[in-house]
């Protein structure tokens, strides 16, 4: 599964999904900051919170603070996984 925006093709992967996002930087930001304001409004209809997550991946390509807050969570999210229970 591959999750992220890809350098080559500038799509946004999501598993078997490639989302065609803007080659200005500008246009990218804007698109993830309206994701997230859309996301927290996610108990509206149409909007939801899957929202969140998305912004979040697409910011990232462009801000290294975003992109760092997210690697974290990734690894987090990962080692909570591999964790036995027991």
């Amino acid at each position: 599964m591959r999750f992220g925006m890809d350098p080559k093709s500038g799509k946004l992967a999501l598993g078997s999904w490639d989302i065609p996002m803007p080659r200005s930087r500008v246009g990218r930001i804007a698109i993830g900051t309206g994701l997230i304001t859309g996301g927290t409004l996610g108990f509206l209809p149409i909007l939801g919170f899957w929202m969140l997550p998305l912004g979040i991946i697409v910011l990232s390509h462009d801000l290294h603070f975003v992109r760092r807050r997210r690697r974290r969570a990734t690894i987090w999210w990962q080692r909570r996984r591999q964790k036995p229970n027991g």
